[in-house]
């Protein structure tokens, strides 16, 4: 005479058993702990270049730009700065930028799609001094960055 377990008892060893596997699988990969960038503090007595380092900081950062701006899926930011004031005639660099960050799809360089999204709105959301930041880093890409806290961006 053989003796076997009941079904229920099977099902319940190959549940408990696969558990057991994926929690050790679980286990053994490495993990990874990702942060939220440390705040970028801007004070109104920086300097154009102060401004400009916290752009490129912000950038790489938070703004998560060189994702997808790399001449693949947007356009690259070298010499963007001499660029931005001829994109649309009549718009000043400093206007561009801000528009390209604030209404992205307002304006879209030939070749490329739309897909930007508003920095100032989450899951970015940039204040309008780090939009400045941002701005004045861009100017700096091929340019002069004119851009300061004062500058007013027209949003």
């Amino acid at each position: 005479m053989k003796l076997t377990a009941p079904m229920p008892l099977k099902l319940v060893a190959l549940v408990l058993g696969t558990t057991a596997f994926y929690m050790y699988l679980g286990q053994i990969v490495p993990q990874k702990e990702v942060h939220p960038p440390p705040p970028v503090l801007i004070s109104a007595e920086m300097t154009t270049e102060e401004l400009i380092q916290v752009g490129l900081e912000l950038a790489n950062g938070r703004g998560i730009c060189m994702d997808c701006h790399n001449d693949v899926r947007a356009p690259g930011f070298d010499g963007i700065g001499s660029r931005a004031g001829a994109r649309i005639e009549g718009m000043s660099d400093i206007e561009y930028l801000a528009q390209s960050l604030y209404e992205p799809d307002a304006f879209l360089v030939p070749g490329f799609a739309q897909g930007m999204q508003k920095m100032n709105a989450p899951p970015i959301s940039f204040s309008d001094d780090e939009m400045k930041a941002v701005i004045a880093w861009l100017q700096s890409q091929g340019g002069t960055a004119t851009v300061t806290l004062d500058t007013d961006l027209g949003y």
